[in-house]
């Protein structure tokens, strides 16, 4: 009987074992088939957000193409333009409403002007050689979608049958629910509409962790079968996504430099974020890293509220470590407002020192390998300084190399780094072309909230 019990318990072990062996493969198939290949173009990329309501006074699709010529000369490569479709107008918030409001997937918002408009300025932008996205609002919609007439079955009901908002402070939109399977015919149909009609090149997904993985993955399956080079940025920090999307945000970062910037957090602890990010997503996992989007500025307040003197300081930060820069509409013009986010406020288009930094720190990504995104660029590798307060890397990749220094503090630092890394002949960025050499050895002197950028080409 003992032999028979161990006879069975053995075939019991083996069976479980085959069991996971198994679920590993499929897992593992599963994880490749769903692998993302990143568009070629993307590699070398920097983002900008466009405001359209706020970028000029009109507001218009047309007046924006106008600043065509000036985002190509500031150097980014994809251009995500919010919400383009018409508001809802019941239970509308402010006078002109939340563009996440969305009233009709397959139409353009009347206030920013016709398709063809939209046409002409995506049309534009490919012949600059840059790319296009549009904002995606997949969660939810307005109180008087075409959709609450046409499938009212499509959204979530509460016990009484009625419509319900996803989240208590959204009361100008209603919840989708994904669980009918029509929802993601009609949702992808949309999608695809744009690719077809306006040829933009991907998505910006909002809230994408409050819709299944599922349907992104599918999604991304068949909206690839009309362009395979398509991009898509999920507005969510879950390595998950990476499934289906190119790129997340970097919440953790952006958290982690407020808190610098107040004092909070050290420089140190930026080194420890990036060795758990090492650990929590995939080398060729796209992160978008920024000070500010539309959500920063109006609800938590500008740079220059958030990060006071450290504004400059954070913005190359994020024009250097892994990950693709995102600049919100205005930030080159130092936008020093808070843009309401139901109304009317154009952006004050003023001189600023901001423009010529962006565009120098975008044209180093552009040609240094070590900058690129995924990994066509190159790791980060921390330099001991000896100081919590100052943090230094280099990035490499096929003999392009970036050194990085950063006191990220409000006082004077000195620090002195030794590595064969530092040795050589550098430029110096933002200083016209200046050169530099190093020996393995080598102290600064930092002032405060002071950046140090060297590159060899």
């Amino acid at each position: 009987m003992q032999k028979r019990i161990i006879q069975i318990s053995f075939q019991i072990i083996i069976a479980i074992f085959l069991f996971h062996l198994s679920s590993c493969k499929a897992v593992s198939l599963f994880q490749e088939q769903s692998k993302v290949t990143h568009p070629q173009w993307s590699k070398n990329a920097v983002i900008y957000e466009v405001n359209i309501r706020q970028y000029t006074p009109e507001g218009t699709f047309k007046a924006f193409e106008k600043h065509l010529p000036e985002l190509k000369q500031l150097g980014v490569d994809i251009l995500w333009l919010m919400p383009i479709n018409p508001i809802g107008e019941l239970n509308r918030k402010g006078t002109l409403g939340s563009y996440y409001s969305i009233k009709n997937y397959k139409a353009v918002n009347p206030e920013f002007g016709t398709l063809d408009d939209l046409k002409s300025l995506v049309t534009k932008i490919h012949s600059l050689g840059m790319h296009v996205i549009i904002d995606w609002v997949a969660n939810h919609t307005s109180w008087d979608n075409v959709w609450t007439k046409t499938h009212p079955d499509f959204y979530t009901r509460d016990s009484n049958g009625n419509f319900v908002s996803p989240v208590a402070d959204w009361s100008d939109v209603i919840d989708l629910n994904y669980d009918n399977k029509e929802l993601w015919t009609y949702m992808i149909d949309a999608m695809s509409y744009w690719i077809k009609e306006c040829n933009i090149d991907g998505f910006r997904c909002d809230v994408a962790a409050m819709v299944p993985t599922e349907f992104w993955i599918e999604a991304r399956k068949e909206l690839s079968k009309i362009k395979s080079d398509i991009f898509m940025l999920a507005e969510a920090s879950e390595n998950y996504l990476h499934q289906a999307f190119d790129m997340t945000y970097n919440w953790q970062l952006k958290d982690l430099i407020n808190k610098v910037a107040k004092g909070t957090k050290k420089a140190s602890d930026i080194i420890s974020y990036y060795n758990q990010e090492k650990k929590d997503y995939n080398d060729d996992d796209y992160r978008m890293v920024f000070t500010s989007n539309h959500d920063e500025n109006s609800w938590n307040g500008t740079v220059y509220e958030r990060l006071d003197g450290a504004a400059e300081t954070f913005a190359v930060l994020c024009g250097v470590v892994k990950g693709m820069p995102l600049i919100y509409s205005g930030q080159e013009a130092g936008l020093n407002k808070r843009l309401r986010f139901f109304d009317k406020d154009t952006i004050d288009w003023k001189p600023s020192p901001m423009r010529q930094i962006y565009t120098d720190l975008n044209n180093l990504k552009k040609y240094n390998k070590a900058l690129w995104n995924g990994l066509a660029g190159g790791e980060m590798k921390f330099l001991e300084t000896g100081n919590n307060d100052v943090l230094a890397f280099i990035r490499e990749k096929n003999n392009n190399k970036v050194l990085a220094i950063f006191n990220l503090s409000p006082t004077n630092q000195t620090i002195n780094l030794s590595s064969p890394l530092i040795k050589g002949d550098f430029s110096i960025l933002f200083e016209d072309g200046k050169k530099i050499t190093f020996s393995e050895s080598e102290k600064f002197q930092l002032t405060p909230w002071k950046y140090l950028i060297y590159f060899k080409l």
